[in-house]
């Protein structure tokens, strides 16, 4: 992929959701809703203080997170949909 986040920003893929209910219900597709939990692809360099002293990210590419409900911007790259959202909109780190 060609693309890489400026500044403060994420590049995010979303990760699919479960098709079942813990107790075997199948979930159709109209009923589903849009995944919060993605895995970030590419990150951009940080964040800047007024000092132009660089603020490093606190996740990188191949992290699983968590974002808000309405985080992020919905582009197609390479045929892939994607999200770009800011460092700020993520919510959390999920631990392997």
């Amino acid at each position: 992929m060609a693309f890489k986040p400026l500044h403060d920003r994420v590049l995010v893929r979303r990760v699919e959701s479960e098709e079942k209910t813990k107790g075997g219900l199948i979930i159709p597709d109209s009923a589903k809703e849009k995944p919060a939990e993605g895995e970030v692809v590419a990150c951009g360099d940080g964040a800047r203080k007024d000092s132009g002293e660089l603020i490093e990210m606190g996740v990188k590419a191949g992290d699983r997170v968590l974002f808000g409900k309405w985080s992020g911007t919905e582009v197609t790259i390479d045929g892939q949909e994607l999200l770009i959202m800011k460092e700020s909109d993520i919510l959390g780190i999920i631990a392997a």
